[in-house]
């Protein structure tokens, strides 16, 4: 019989030694069941041993005991050294100590928080879990620490450049492409984001009112029934208005340009068939684009005029006795707000509740681009109020002191932007939103050069679709009736978010109403 100790794994002999234990393990109960005076039978021992974890055996303690041996002695032989020299032992164990970090899964077990577990992950994947989170919890991460400041600007290539994979609808990067000649930064992101959040934002407002107002669903039992047609109608409306939030902020740029360019004399002053600037910019726009924002734009300016007007069915009598007395603004105040505050300015007044509330907002907000003009002509005819010596002697001290002290913080500012201390100014947001305030010079120069309110848009853009021949007479192009049935048919919706937002993009480019807070629509 061949020796214990060379019995081979799954061989005859490795079975029958496995029998053997078997019948010795049954002997063992067998004689325990008869009896407590039976002593028990030892079993045979084996050189092979099997893979359970439970006590040790004798030949496991004896495989063993050299490992241990060995550490036990090494041990010793580091006490030993460290005895003789004790900083090259401290060294050692310091290096030991400064290689050796806890890995993730000891940290979890240690039970630390998750910020001490963020930070012990390499940058990379910081990086790329930062650029998941929510456009607005990345930049409130840079208030927290200076450390998470330094890692999200340092990294905002690829956080922008995943927000525009998997963030952004096709037909905002159609109007606003990828810079080339500079990297990406928060500052292109954060603009696109201002525009598609004013377009949402203005989508639901006007929903509200066509369907309070057009389509007559006041009741809340009819507006429940309406609500599938009322989501369809914004959801076609927001990449609309992008569009014409493109148009308006464009406009106002070329528009300045153009007046500088001709000494000072705008497009009032120049005889002209179709508006150069505006096909400068619907030149920019495909054949669907343009068609589909011509069709749209009369009903987007009608109701932004209703709303800066009194009620339809409030009589004479009705409006004095609710305070209705102000009539509908101007036109030349509905074409400024247009063309110099961009659909921003006319969201903002939209949410102002109440008639007369709304209507002071808007005069005011007139009025201060108006009154500079104003006053410094009456100061040159001589109209001004006279003012005594010590009132300007007081006013010019005031003044003294604030061009000191402006002068003194615009100076620590500049300091602190040349010198790289500031951490507003090395960021791309320093640049400010879109469509920002102008000046008094650019204000002065618009004021005097604003178009009718008839012909923003609407006679240039049925031009250009007559020559681009996208349809073959002015009649094919839908009017009001039909457009408002467009915006809410249910068919075709598949076709057109493929055209708008992409075949690859995630469902978050479609803003959802819930992201929306609104007040109670009046």
């Amino acid at each position: 019989m061949d020796p214990l100790h060379i019995t081979e794994f799954a061989s005859n002999r490795y079975f029958e030694k496995l029998a053997q234990l078997r019948d010795a393990s049954a002997s063992q109960q067998g004689h325990a069941v008869e009896g407590p005076s039976s002593p028990p039978q030892p079993l045979p021992q084996s050189e092979f041993i099997l893979p359970l974890r439970g006590s040790r055996t004798e030949e496991e303690e004896r495989f063993v005991k050299p490992v241990d041996q060995k550490r036990h002695d090494k041990s010793r032989f580091l006490s030993f050294r460290s005895k003789i020299l004790p900083s090259r032992a401290s060294s050692v164990s310091s290096t030991e100590h400064i290689e050796r970090r806890p890995s993730i899964a000891e940290s979890t077990k240690q039970g630390l928080p998750f910020d001490e577990l963020f930070l012990h992950l390499p940058n990379e994947l910081q990086v790329q879990i930062i650029a998941s989170l929510p456009l607005s919890d990345i930049l409130n991460l840079r208030l927290a620490s200076r450390s998470l400041h330094a890692l999200v600007s340092l990294n905002e290539a690829p956080i922008v450049r995943y927000h525009l994979d998997h963030h952004i609808p096709a037909y905002a990067k159609r109007l606003y492409p990828i810079p080339q000649d500079t990297p990406l930064n928060f500052h292109y992101l954060c603009g696109i984001w201002h525009r598609l959040h004013v377009a949402a934002k203005l989508s639901y407002l006007m929903c509200e009112w066509i369907t309070k107002e057009i389509f007559l669903r006041t009741t809340e039992e009819k507006r429940q029934v309406f609500a599938p047609q009322r989501e369809r109608m914004r959801r076609r409306l927001i990449p609309l208005l992008f569009t014409v939030f493109h148009f308006f902020e464009t406009y106002r740029d070329l528009h300045l340009k153009y007046i500088e360019e001709h000494g000072g004399y705008g497009l009032s002053k120049e005889p002209y068939t179709i508006n150069p600037v505006e096909a400068r910019i619907m030149n920019m726009y495909d054949d669907q684009t343009l068609l589909r924002v011509h069709q749209i734009f009369p009903l987007v300016i009608s109701s932004f005029c209703r709303r800066l007007r009194p009620p339809s069915y409030v009589g004479r009598v009705e409006g004095a006795l609710r305070g209705y007395l102000r009539e509908k603004p101007p036109d030349e105040v509905h074409v400024a707000i247009l063309c110099i505050g961009g659909l921003r300015q006319v969201e903002r007044f939209w949410e102002v509740k109440g008639y007369n509330l709304r209507r002071a907002a808007v005069d005011a907000w007139y009025s201060s681009l108006v009154e500079p003009e104003v006053k410094k002509r009456r100061g040159l005819i001589g109209l001004g109020r006279k003012k005594s010596s010590a009132t300007i002697g007081k006013q010019a001290a005031q003044d003294g002191m604030h061009s000191n002290r402006s002068s003194m913080d615009a100076g620590s500012l500049n300091r602190d932007a040349q010198s790289g201390n500031s951490l507003i100014f090395n960021t791309s947001l320093a640049a400010g939103m879109p469509m920002p305030a102008l000046g008094k010079d650019h204000l002065r120069l618009l004021l005097a050069d604003l178009p009718r309110l008839q012909q923003i848009w609407l006679t240039t853009a049925e031009a250009i679709i007559l020559d681009r021949k996208i349809v073959e007479r002015p009649t094919d192009i839908k009017r009001n009736a039909q457009v408002m049935l467009d915006l809410i048919r249910e068919d075709g919706l598949d076709a057109e978010d493929e055209w708008w937002y992409g075949t690859s993009t995630a469902e978050s480019v479609r803003p959802n109403l819930e992201a929306i807070e609104e007040d109670a629509f009046e």
